[in-house]
């Protein structure tokens, strides 16, 4: 078992509510993995990593959350902590947004509540992993206080690990 806490599942910020995941959220979720540009994944597929996603959170205490603005009610993402390429005991920040809400610091919003929430269940470090290209991302990872460890090659190409100590 672990001897950390488990996470909050509803977080709020001043624009944005981040919330456990539900089967309504599979379209919407294919629509955001198609901006990757390989293709939109079948809804089937979508709503059983949404149960996968649900049964991680019963089991590991921490949670990928959909993200959605306070006002509009829209689905604009998700951010939260995965185990990734790191551990239970120090997981991993993980955030992805649709391309209309990039540019307006709803990233570093959620990531920076994300972070409260890892440091309340008892956490002392998280990291981040990202692709070397990705130049947005690791401004809002520098922005919440993340140091650039180290850099591996992947299939994908260059990655950079990042930690923050959390207080």
């Amino acid at each position: 078992m672990s001897t950390y806490e488990t996470m909050s599942f509803h977080l709020e910020t001043e624009r944005l509510i981040l919330r456990p995941w539900a089967a309504s959220d599979a379209a919407e979720f294919c629509a955001l993995l198609s901006e990757r540009g390989n293709g939109t994944p079948p809804v089937e597929r979508i709503q059983s990593s949404i149960a996968e996603l649900l049964a991680a959170t019963e089991k590991t205490g921490i949670a990928l959350l959909p993200i959605q603005r306070r006002d509009e009610g829209d689905f604009i993402g998700y951010c939260g902590l995965i185990i990734g390429r790191a551990t239970l005991e120090e997981p991993e920040i993980a955030y992805e947004l649709f391309q209309r809400a990039h540019g307006r610091g709803y990233a570093t919003e959620a990531a920076a509540a994300v972070l409260e929430a890892a440091a309340a269940t008892g956490r002392k470090r998280l990291w981040s992993t990202v692709g070397v290209w990705n130049t947005p991302s690791l401004r809002v990872l520098e922005k919440l206080g993340f140091e650039r460890d180290h850099v591996s090659t992947e299939e994908n190409g260059e990655v950079f690990w990042l930690t923050r100590s959390l207080p």
